[in-house]
């Protein structure tokens, strides 16, 4: 893990309202959802903590006080304590925990994805950094994405995945009998945005603090107009989770012991 890995920062994307998936969200936005007792958010976290890189900025805007809230009491939730009822005094007795540094930054109720990036200019200090939506899961090697990223020189890299289908699929013999089911094949020679992005300052120039402002329409499309967009073909496991049945089936191979994202040694605390 290189020195300049460690001292990127990430932008989490968690401010919005999750309509696809309201049977879940309507008391927590979906980045809050959680996966094995840990939120969505959380797994994305650590991902990035695998590649030494700890240093958070998250875009906060629907329900943001749960995300607030989360993490203001993290190490209470996670550690053992000792608390003097007499003194009111409490002592954590263990000191496992995570050595993040996170922003909670509120960037409108109804901002969309451009404009909460142009909204966090500030915090970010004019350097390169990480980005990604906070409803997604990777096995993504992020070592390779930077690599790559430099590699191009251009001001943006997004990482480029095929999604999984909607529907199962058979795999027949050819006496026609199934041999196998697979619940979620990808879907062909399709690829999409699947976030991960690495940008350059650069990219606050394509961008409006304007809540109208959506990432993936004209500033991408004018980056890529301008031959500085760049895509790393991720062709190994990544779920979007859009909905309900989403967050069912990563919570079955999380609970299964079979979670392709996983890549950090425990279930919490630090690697």
């Amino acid at each position: 893990m290189s020195a300049e890995m460690a001292g990127m920062r990430t932008v989490i994307l968690a401010g919005g309202l999750g309509t696809r998936m309201q049977e879940l969200t309507q008391l927590v936005p979906k980045p809050m959802v959680e996966i094995g007792g840990f939120p969505i958010l959380w797994h994305i976290m650590k991902i990035y903590e695998h590649y030494d890189v700890n240093d958070f900025v998250v875009a906060l805007g629907y329900k943001s006080e749960i995300v607030k809230n989360y993490f203001a009491n993290y190490r209470l939730r996670t550690n053992s304590v000792r608390i003097d009822l007499a003194t009111g005094e409490m002592t954590e007795e263990d000191n496992h925990h995570e050595r993040w540094c996170i922003d909670l930054i509120e960037t409108g109720l109804n901002t969309q994805t451009g404009g909460r990036v142009a909204r966090l200019k500030r915090q970010l200090g004019g350097e390169r950094f990480f980005l990604t939506y906070g409803d997604g899961v990777s096995d993504i090697d992020l070592d390779a994405l930077l690599t790559f990223h430099r590699g191009h020189g251009k001001i943006a890299t997004l990482t480029a995945v095929r999604p999984p289908s909607k529907f199962g699929a058979l795999e027949l013999d050819e006496d026609h009998n199934v041999v196998a089911f697979t619940e979620k094949p990808t879907s062909g020679d399709t690829w999409i945005n699947g976030g991960f992005f690495i940008f350059e300052p650069g990219i606050f120039d394509y961008l409006s603090t304007d809540e109208s402002c959506v990432l993936e329409r004209v500033p991408l499309e004018a980056l890529a107009r301008d031959g500085q967009l760049a895509a790393f073909r991720q062709p190994g496991f990544w779920q979007c989770l859009d909905t309900a049945r989403d967050v069912e089936t990563v919570n079955r191979q999380w609970d299964a012991g079979d979670a392709p994202w996983k890549k950090w040694n425990s279930a919490g605390g630090q690697n």
